[in-house]
């Protein structure tokens, strides 16, 4: 395995990639979550949730006003705004955890950033023709780049998922972003069938040689029912698995929607993929 790749400032903590793995929570402003958890426009909710979130150990939390889910029904930029700015807002005056924003439009990504957001999180890497890595490298936003395709055909999948990041990536560092605030993301579920996924976390350690932190989100996904023949509220034992197992094969954030049941899970195997200890 390669060296970890250097730490990163995320909003006012430093993230140190290879000590211990970091866990992103998931608020979702969406009310067509597929995981059903979506609060709608309810910013006291969002405060009360993050504030939990938080409580149970979130390194991360990240908020998205626009479902990703496939089938979802997209929204324009001002509702994306309605959605995701106040909630933002909000969170970041009520606890210290770093926000991120799931979004792919720069405009969306511009105005949380003013208010307090310092990640930005793009579900298809820079490739739709947004700028989002202006905005990141303008604002000093960490920024996520995922994996992701409209199709499921590839003629070997890790390679191709390897090179499609690396290109994502390029163009982030040409656009003015620090290498050293550049996450990664293989795209579970995005993309890719069951089968390809459940590939991609066996083989995630060879996307270290693209020297960048990893990001992992499997939390209740379809793999999960495909595998476990199992509705999305009774997928939690099949992502503790999957968390595990993205741990063991490098993974440096995994991005959940069950945190204090995650946390646990991410801190045994820290325990005995790391040897890390709690402070």
């Amino acid at each position: 395995m390669s060296t970890s790749p250097q730490a990163t400032q995320i909003g006012d903590r430093p993230f140190s990639w290879g000590e211990r793995t970091y866990v992103m929570a998931i608020l979702n402003m969406t009310p067509d979550s597929f995981s059903g958890d979506g609060l709608g426009p309810d910013v006291d909710a969002a405060v009360t949730r993050a504030k939990t979130f938080a409580a149970d150990g979130a390194d991360l939390i990240d908020i998205g006003g626009e479902s990703t889910r496939p089938g979802h029904t997209p929204v324009d930029v001002d509702e994306e705004l309605r959605r995701s700015v106040p909630v933002v807002e909000a969170v970041v005056k009520s606890i210290d955890v770093p926000l991120s924003i799931d979004t792919s439009k720069s405009p969306v990504a511009e105005a949380t950033m003013a208010v307090g957001a310092a990640m930005i999180n793009d579900v298809w890497g820079l490739k739709r023709g947004s700028r989002l890595a202006e905005v990141a490298a303008a604002t000093g936003a960490a920024i996520v780049l995922m994996h992701n395709q409209d199709d499921t055909d590839y003629r070997d999948l890790v390679p191709e998922v390897a090179e499609s990041l690396a290109r994502s990536v390029d163009a982030a560092i040409a656009a003015g972003v620090p290498r050293g605030r550049i996450v990664v993301d293989p795209g579970i579920g995005f993309g890719k069938t069951a089968e390809q996924s459940l590939e991609l976390l066996r083989r995630l350690g060879e996307l270290r040689s693209l020297g960048l932190p990893i990001l992992v989100g499997t939390s209740r996904k379809s793999t999960i029912g495909a595998v476990l023949g199992l509705p999305v509220a009774e997928r939690l034992e099949g992502t503790a698995a999957t968390v595990s197992v993205a741990i063991a094969n490098g993974a440096d954030i995994v991005r959940v929607h069950d945190v204090k049941e995650m946390v646990r899970v991410v801190r045994m195997t820290d325990a005995i993929v790391r040897g890390w200890k709690p402070a």
